[in-house]
């Protein structure tokens, strides 16, 4: 996999949108790691010049790391050596990449205080829909990794509410994933203050615990998208492009009603207050998908119109270089938008197209994905020879 500034060196732009919105509040995390990335200085430049203090990963983007590339072929044959299984082997792969990118990490974790610097790895896919698997998948990684600054990413399912609370209530980081609907994120934040009150019964230290709610964004207007060009009216088609931000707006104003807003214009939630009080930290909004999927769009929109203190922009490279080049950052863009953005879902509805509806079906469409990206990885692992081509990984 080619990469920008694989000598170490980040891309030559200026930067200045960037350390702008770093400025604004917005925590830059780079939705992408390989090892290769790790090995030629790449992520260590990113951090160094382009203010990024975070990374996140998913199946797909280890399928495509291991499968593009020879950079793993020593470990998987010793891996293949020792009679690893394929399964064995994918964990151990991705935690030694996760691992070696919080150790890059690290002082921009120790700096902060543990509000930057984060790796986030996900529990396997399929277990997405069960909740004892998926609390015994996150306590695993925790172990295996073995870093304070690594994040365990829960899916937002059904099945995953009781998960991040019991996890979170063992001391362990979650990054929340594939949160679509404002329903689903007033249930994540209840499942974050309920596992908060369970680590503080157990005695825990609840300044050490952090979270994320990774709220997608670029993925509900290519399905709301195409659902108004299915309408074909003029009056469906002024409203391409806007329900993404609308919907990531409004879950900000969610948060403020359980945290309080910056300002202080906005009270946070009683049952917050007491857990703050006693060291706990705010479960961010990180604004995840944010690469778009129409090139019919300005290529920073999900950046620049999503600005607010106290988030996070997880980006793939494009678009991080993207805002790098030539992103507009004014300051916060979500404040005083919430009738605007209220008007704009109820507009979408108003076409036929039922928000709660479209909401879960990217849902169930997004677990589907990381579930197929997490079997071909295991496929790309379970195929792979060793460079001596004396041994297979067995199944």
């Amino acid at each position: 996999m080619a990469l920008a500034g694989e000598t170490g060196t980040a891309p030559s732009t200026n930067g200045a949108p960037l350390r702008r919105l770093s400025e604004e509040g917005v925590a830059i995390w780079l939705d992408d790691l390989s090892r290769k990335r790790i090995t030629s200085g790449n992520l260590a430049g990113l951090i160094d010049q382009q203010h990024v203090v975070g990374v996140t990963t998913n199946p797909t983007i280890f399928q495509q790391a291991i499968g593009d590339g020879g950079d793993y072929a020593d470990q998987l044959h010793d891996l293949a050596l020792r009679g690893a299984t394929v399964a064995e082997a994918v964990r151990v792969i991705t935690a030694a990449d996760v691992r070696d990118a919080a150790d890059i990490l690290r002082p921009a974790f120790d700096a902060t205080g543990g509000r930057d610097g984060w790796v986030s790895i996900e529990v396997d896919p399929r277990f997405a829909h069960g909740t004892d698997a998926t609390i015994a998948e996150a306590r695993h990684l925790s172990w295996l990794i073995d870093r304070p600054n690594v994040m365990i990413k829960i899916p937002a399912t059904r099945a995953g509410l009781p998960a991040i609370t019991e996890v979170i209530g063992m001391g362990i980081s979650v990054n929340v994933t594939l949160i679509f609907s404002l329903e689903r994120y007033h249930e994540v934040m209840d499942a974050y203050l309920a596992g908060l009150e369970k680590a503080k019964e157990r005695g825990l230290d609840l300044s050490k615990i952090h979270s994320v709610a990774s709220f997608f964004v670029s993925r509900v207007d290519t399905e709301i998208d195409r659902r108004l060009d299915a309408v074909g009216t003029q009056e469906a088609k002024a409203l391409r492009g806007r329900a993404a931000i609308a919907n990531a707006r409004l879950a900000y104003q969610a948060y403020e009603e359980v945290f309080g807003s910056a300002d202080s214009s906005t009270r946070s939630s009683d049952r917050w207050s007491a857990l703050e009080r006693e060291g706990a930290n705010k479960q961010r909004p990180l604004w995840a998908s944010t690469g778009v999927k129409d090139p019919a769009y300005e290529d920073t929109m999900y950046v620049t119109e999503l600005v607010a203190p106290g988030t996070v922009n997880t980006m793939p490279e494009t678009t991080l270089q993207a805002v790098a080049d030539h992103g507009e950052i004014t300051g916060d863009t979500i404040a005083g938008t919430y009738a605007r953005a209220r008007a704009d879902l109820d507009a979408v509805e108003e076409m036929g197209i039922p928000y709660a509806a479209v909401a879960d079906a990217l849902q169930t469409e997004g677990i589907r994905k990381f579930q197929q990206s997490w079997e071909a990885l295991l496929s790309t692992v379970r195929g792979a020879r060793s460079p001596r081509g004396d041994s297979r990984l067995n199944g």
